[in-house]
């Protein structure tokens, strides 16, 4: 049996490791995952209420077009039931737009070091990546826009960029809109929107109300805490939103996952300890960098890239028999720098002593 011609050389995507698995390999009993961008406060105790209440409901299918959740969150977000829809994590809608956007020979425009599944679900699709390079880890907008062809169906711009978590502004983004061929789908990805302190973040429902080739994605697997539920949505114009619809499988979120979200989105009390908690982590990790004299991108999500001065892969692997996990650089094309999760402060407070016992055993490389 033949598969596909265009997925055969596509990388399987590789996720942090498991705790289990590293305790088991190591022989630890305490692992501290910093490695896959998680809450480390967990979600919302209206969430967990609501999930043990549909326990009873386990047999049903849910709700196909998640409505009593679509409402609410349309009031959350001012926006019509119309402009939303939801998939399995914001990794499906991706694939969505994919699947309803893309035939073999289009081209597809994106960061060269961004979130993969959009070159993933893109050549899955026979469409061609046009990856533009970073610009002090930032996307470079301009290039971008120069990059775009008459052959061009899609831009990605994920904000903050994943893996550096580097921002650009609303005034660059509507600036970015406004040369952007109105036939041209811009995605602006915005999985960690919520963790956004800073008056520079762009207002994208603003900019939907001008744009109609504008589509947000969100997810309620980050600073809401339901990574394992697999729950995250897109907004745009209600024809973008429709066309999406048209190659949506049925029932593609769970009862579990509605059910928790709809609770999630009512307990906005939550995410504000959770996004006032990763402001300090970021301050308190970034300070404690700078005291080592390691350099860093600007992070505006709840991750931090570092470079460590060292094998990216020494540094990964010596965190691991310390029992963190982290992302290693080698593992995105950054060599001698790791992403790490922010996390707690007691697991922030461990892990820099880790770091230091790391850097210290590797020493400084010539």
């Amino acid at each position: 049996m033949q598969p596909k011609k265009n997925i055969v050389h596509l990388p399987v995507y590789q996720p942090g490791k498991p705790i289990e698995e590293v305790k088991r390999e190591l022989g630890l009993t305490e692992v501290i995952k910093l490695a896959s961008n998680e809450n480390p406060f967990g979600c919302s105790e209206k969430a967990k209420e609501a999930i043990a209440s549909e326990i009873a409901n386990t047999s049903l299918y849910p709700d196909g077009g998640a409505v009593e959740l679509t409402a609410a969150l349309a009031e959350h977000l001012g926006v019509e039931p119309n402009q939303i829809i939801f998939g399995a994590g914001s990794d499906e809608v991706i694939l969505m737009i994919s699947r309803a956007y893309f035939e073999a020979g289009d081209e597809t425009v994106m960061a060269s070091h961004t979130f993969p599944q959009y070159k993933h679900n893109a050549e899955i699709e026979g469409a061609v990546c046009i990856e533009v390079p970073l610009q002090d880890g930032t996307h470079d907008l301009e290039a971008m826009l120069e990059a775009i062809t008459e052959r061009t169906k899609v831009v990605w711009i994920c904000n903050p960029n994943n893996p550096t978590g580097t921002m650009v502004t609303h005034e660059q983004i509507e600036a970015f809109m406004k040369k952007a061929p109105s036939n041209v789908l811009v995605v602006l990805d915005e999985a960690y929107a919520e963790y956004n302190t800073t008056s520079e973040y762009p207002d994208g429902f603003r900019l939907l109300k001008t744009y109609p080739n504008l589509i947000l994605l969100r997810t309620f697997s980050k600073i809401y805490g339901l990574a394992s539920l697999r729950i995250g949505y897109g907004v745009g114009h209600p024809d973008v939103i429709r066309s999406i619809n048209q190659v949506r499988e049925p029932f593609n979120t769970s009862r579990f996952g509605q059910a928790a979200a709809l609770a999630a989105v009512k307990d906005q009390a939550f995410i504000d300890r959770c996004r006032e908690e990763n402001a300090a982590g970021i301050r308190y990790l970034t300070g404690e960098f700078a005291r080592m004299g390691l350099s860093y991108y600007p992070a505006h999500g709840n991750f931090i890239m570092v470079d460590v001065k060292r094998s990216a892969a020494d540094v990964f692997n010596g965190l691991l028999r310390q029992g963190f996990i982290v992302r290693g650089g080698h593992q995105l094309d950054f060599p001698t720098k790791i992403r790490v999760t922010v996390g707690s402060q007691e697991q922030n407070e461990k892990f820099i002593r880790a770091l230091e016992n790391v850097l210290a055993e590797i020493g400084v490389e010539a």
